[in-house]
């Protein structure tokens, strides 16, 4: 039930619309004032009356129903408080027709003809899977989880690194220090260590860069010893990677990365060419911008070799073109913010309009303790499965001290470790920086994955001892209470929250939803008995269900004992 809907349709104010009313509602900031506030201010100069006055004729003109209890005025703002008995029988009765997994909710099926592109994770071929992916892989997992939840049509690009001078280093480091058996066994690990050593040698030997720069000119002229050692990374780093990608629950439906866009390059020059965009700066070809908006973008070097921007502009156009996207999503640090504004500015200069469809989700950086930012060339990175493991392992020594009998601990120790740290990375704004704590992702009673997985495992205790018990509204007598309110206060919320997660690619938002619906819920248990009353039980499947489908749009799992 939407009630906003309804009170918006229950204002009466000259000729102003419904719609602008129900834009301008809000909680009120103090909840005792009731559970929706209207500000005036707005119809001041329309009406040359004071906010208050304006105010007041809306509130005489209102008249309550079933719905909507009263309408107050508070010096320029009207409040309206609902009807109890009938918001938690409608709040109850939606949410527990939605079932355990709960579909994408009718209102949202128009968006099933939209389709979004969301380009995360963007591992780098031959470099392990460190912490510093966490943000990028779980915040782009979990939009395209809350995306496809409101039925748009997603597409997950898993932008791969896959091309560079790099893997010139790498095939020098290879031939120089190992072989294939010796990389067979040693895997991303001994990737990550040779690479390590080559940048050390070479500040001894400098003429190993220039080794390195013919073993990239070999790949990119399809040399077969090169491809062949060069697909031999590729393989090792994506079979690591997707057991990464395994335990977080996240997945794709493109691994096309740099090289996919290789012969896709000239038409993007050719066609900066034929529009008079490019323009030479020492040798090399740029897009200028009118009265330096930007800094000029480097499209190929005076050698000639390509750049970042030229293949994310021809990855654009291909996405365009091959998916017809209604919003591409680029999940990436903020560290690129400029780069991303001149390829957006670009293709508006080529005469896309759906540049503006193209969108930056900038996020903030991991860092090591005292702020120093992760480096593979100085080798000081801390490996995603080390946390996720370290997290696990914590996990299991505290169900061992608190629950020490509990059936299938392991299992347990890893849904509960591998939520804490998603949990952790998601919890605040995405563009904070953040520095990882275990203590504090794993606190039972802080605000972190723990206590909301913990608050499902309680709801499904409660239900677990009732099996027998009947679930339905069959008194609302002894649901009428604040605290009862107050959940479905909460539980109502959901698809709202889930909507703004969406249109501010906040994932965060429903992080904090379900720690306050937690929150609401532990405070009604603590207050009242919940055996054997058919409609709390009810209330309890509600809130344990919204958790659960809650805690998926985060990569979350749900136990039912911790």
């Amino acid at each position: 039930m939407d009630y906003k809907k309804i009170i918006s349709e229950s204002i009466k104010l000259g000729s102003v619309k419904s719609e602008e009313f129900y834009s301008l509602l809000a909680p009120p900031k103090d909840a005792s004032m009731g559970e929706w506030c209207l500000p005036c201010f707005k119809f001041a100069g329309q009406f040359q009356k004071t906010p208050g006055l304006i105010a007041s004729m809306i509130k005489d003109s209102f008249r309550k129903n079933e719905y909507i209890a009263s309408a107050e005025v508070v010096s320029g703002y009207v409040n309206f408080r609902l009807n109890q008995k009938q918001f938690i029988f409608d709040t109850l009765a939606y949410v527990h027709h939605k079932g355990e997994k709960f579909s994408t909710p009718a209102k949202f099926t128009k968006n099933a003809d939209k389709t979004i592109c969301i380009d995360y994770s963007s591992v780098n071929i031959a470099k392990p899977f460190h912490m510093g992916h966490l943000i990028a892989t779980t915040l782009g997992g979990s939009l395209y989880r809350i995306y496809k939840y409101l039925g748009y049509k997603v597409i997950g690009i898993n932008h791969l690194g896959d091309w560079g001078t790099q893997f010139g280093k790498l095939i020098v480091a290879f031939k120089r220090y190992t072989n294939y058996d010796e990389l067979r066994k040693g895997g991303i690990d001994l990737l990550n260590q040779i690479y390590v050593r080559f940048h050390e040698d070479a500040e001894k030997t400098p003429s190993m860069n220039d080794e390195a720069r013919e073993w990239f000119k070999k790949i990119e002229e399809g040399n077969s010893e090169a491809l062949e050692i060069f697909e031999k990374f590729k393989k090792i780093t994506l079979d690591e990677c997707s057991k990464i990608y395994d335990r977080l629950g996240v997945t794709f439906d493109s691994y096309d990365g740099e090289s996919f866009y290789n012969d896709k390059l000239d038409a993007v020059v050719n066609e900066l060419k034929e529009k008079r965009l490019l323009s030479t700066s020492e040798g090399a070809e740029v897009v200028q911008f009118e009265n330096d908006k930007y800094p000029p973008c480097l499209i190929r070097k005076s050698d000639g070799a390509s750049l970042y921007a030229t293949r994310d502009l021809a990855a654009a156009l291909y996405r365009k073109k091959t998916y017809n996207f209604d919003k591409c999503l680029y999940v990436v640090a903020y560290q690129q913010n400029l780069h991303f504004q001149q390829v957006f500015e670009v293709l508006t200069k080529m005469g896309n309009e759906w540049a503006k469809d193209c969108i930056h989700v900038a996020f903030g950086m991991v860092s090591l303790k005292g702020g120093e930012a992760f480096s593979t060339r100085k080798g000081n990175v801390i490996l995603l499965k080390d946390v996720l493991d370290t997290a696990e392992k914590k996990a299991l020594d505290a169900i061992n001290e608190k629950n020490p009998t509990l059936e299938n601990k392991e299992e347990t120790a890893k849904i509960i470790g591998t939520g804490a740290s998603i949990f952790f990375a998601l919890r605040a704004s995405r563009i904070k920086d953040l520095e990882f704590s275990y203590e504090a992702a794993l606190n039972f009673d802080g605000e972190t994955g723990v206590y909301v997985q913990y608050t499902h495992a309680r709801c499904a205790s409660i239900l677990s001892k009732s099996s027998h018990a009947r679930f339905q509204l069959d008194s609302l007598k002894t649901l009428l209470n604040d605290e009862t309110f107050n959940v479905c206060k909460v539980l109502s919320e959901y698809d709202e929250i889930v909507q703004s997660a969406a249109h501010k690619n906040e994932p965060s938002f429903i992080a904090r939803y379900l720690i306050d619906l937690s929150s609401a819920f532990n405070q009604f248990y603590i207050k009242h008995k919940v055996s054997g009353d058919p409609s709390r039980l009810l209330l309890v499947r509600c809130v344990k269900n919204v958790l659960k489908n809650g805690m998926e749009l985060l990569l979350m799992q749900a136990p039912d004992k911790m």
